[in-house]
């Protein structure tokens, strides 16, 4: 096998099983750590039976919901569902969690995150082509339920949160996107100009590249315990260059707390220069 076909037959790389059992566990294990998940497991099964599908196939809910398709077609794969359930219950309910303690010591643990990243280019470009075959070279079209194949378990988390019994308008992903919501993004975009001949690159050959640089990301700041973006730079500058420079919140808050200072001062002088008055024309009326 020559090296310039190692793209190639990567592009033609089966996901199921071990692929998506790799996903399934990397979402069963990111839901048992959101905080409440373990009572909610215990006080209703059937409950976080319904959030660890919507972890494991929210992007396939999603771009139904976006394309008029039956939301539950998920269901119908029913070697999908019974894989998935198998890894809820294992996370969930094994004795003494050996399960989750295996697959949480950091080389395993590193392995699956990989494996996730991978499935996530096979579901982005599904959705491209799903979103085409029904509106041709509909670029917006494409770009959002690519989006939303490959990152559809972020984007739909305040739903999830609610069959949990939590509420949490703040953690919208629209409102303060997360990193692979980003970069799902980024590669819907990618993508998308592929299929419609703008970008100078064989599928193949995008999807090797794009693959590999999100598994040295994820595990690269899995290793490091960081939380920032590698687009964070690149936001920075594009923020400055369109929107132009916000005030921080902290600048904000200094200015808030001056002129609220300034306004206690004016009442106080203001509450002395009342006290004098009053002084004065008691002192009159005593003359």
């Amino acid at each position: 096998m020559e090296l310039w076909q190692v793209p190639l037959l990567f592009s033609r790389l089966p996901m199921f099983p071990f692929f998506d059992l790799a996903h399934y566990v990397a979402s069963v294990m990111a839901l048992k750590e959101q905080r409440g998940a373990v009572e909610v497991s215990v006080r209703s099964p059937v409950a976080c039976w319904f959030s660890a599908m919507l972890y494991c196939f929210g992007g396939s809910v999603l771009s139904s919901l976006m394309l008029a398709e039956p939301p539950v077609a998920f269901l119908a794969k029913g070697a999908n569902i019974l894989l998935a359930s198998s890894v809820w219950y294992l996370v969930f309910y094994c004795p003494q969690d050996i399960f989750y303690r295996c697959f949480a010591f950091l080389p395993l643990r590193l392995l699956v995150a990989g494996m996730k990243e991978v499935t996530r280019t096979w579901k982005i470009t599904a959705g491209i082509e799903h979103a085409d075959s029904h509106f041709k070279d509909a670029w917006l079209v494409m770009v959002a339920v690519g989006w939303a194949r490959g990152a559809g378990g972020g984007l739909i988390s305040n739903f999830e949160q609610l069959v949990r019994g939590v509420w949490k308008p703040e953690t919208n992903e629209l409102l303060k996107m997360s990193y692979p919501v980003k970069v799902t993004l980024v590669g819907a975009v990618l993508f998308t100009l592929q299929r419609s001949q703008y970008f100078p690159l064989a599928r193949h050959n995008l999807v090797f590249l794009y693959t590999v640089f999100l598994v040295v990301s994820k595990v690269t700041m899995m290793l490091t315990r960081s939380a920032t973006s590698p687009f964070a730079p690149f936001e920075a500058a594009l923020g400055h260059m369109f929107f132009g420079l916000q005030k921080t919140p902290s600048k904000v808050k200094g200015e808030g707390a001056a002129s609220s200072n300034g306004s206690s001062v004016c009442d106080r002088s203001s509450s002395e220069q009342h006290q004098d008055g009053v002084k004065k024309r008691q002192a009159k009326k005593t003359e």
